[in-house]
């Protein structure tokens, strides 16, 4: 493959990680909204919400392992589905029980998910750009799951805006990388102009 060819399918990968990135914020900003707006009232959208969140999470790392070389080329996001539909199936059964149940599923999700992402994303650093802030949202995922699964130890009764606070911060996280991954297409396209 030459120079130029190896470049288009960076930037085609590039493009798709944009794109990807914008998909995953706007999703983890809308459930947000959802969770503060309606969880709080109604039992039932809450728990659908939390079986959402990490059945979403499977949907995503699933068509991008597909879309970025197949899932056999991307172990880790391919662990991730696994882990994140056991996840969903997990939240349902532990709704039955109590919401200190459901938060200590979701922190041992964090955990596992914030480490395959964290994994993922150093597979990708020499390939692909914003990759450091995919590494900071893995490590804050585990950290953040660990004290889910301490918080679900204590007496207090969590509710849907327990989660809200992390999807956000991953939400942060997915924006970042995308605004990163377009401004450097900014700027390649502006040398580009500039050498005619």
């Amino acid at each position: 493959m030459t120079q130029h060819q190896l470049d288009l399918v960076r930037a085609d990968r590039e493009r798709w990680l944009k794109q990807y990135y914008f998909l995953r914020a706007a999703f983890s900003v809308a459930w947000v909204v959802a969770a503060f707006a309606v969880g709080p009232s109604s039992a039932a959208i809450a728990g659908a919400l939390l079986v959402l969140y990490p059945a979403w999470d499977a949907a995503a790392n699933f068509v991008d392992g597909l879309r970025s070389g197949g899932l056999d080329q991307n172990r880790t996001q391919m662990l991730n589905v696994v882990v994140s539909l056991a996840t969903a199936i997990a939240v349902l059964l532990a709704l039955q029980v109590s919401m200190n149940w459901v938060l200590g599923v979701f922190g041992a999700w964090a955990i596992l998910s914030g480490l395959l992402q964290l994994a993922t994303a150093v597979r990708r650093w020499k390939s692909d750009n914003a990759q450091w802030a995919m590494v900071l949202s893995g490590g804050q995922s585990a950290l953040a799951g660990g004290f889910f699964i301490f918080q679900a130890t204590t007496p207090m009764s969590p509710s849907i805006t327990t989660v809200t606070g992390y999807a956000a911060v991953g939400a942060v996280y997915f924006l970042v990388s995308a605004v990163w991954l377009t401004v450097g297409e900014w700027r390649r396209r502006a040398r580009r102009a500039q050498l005619g």
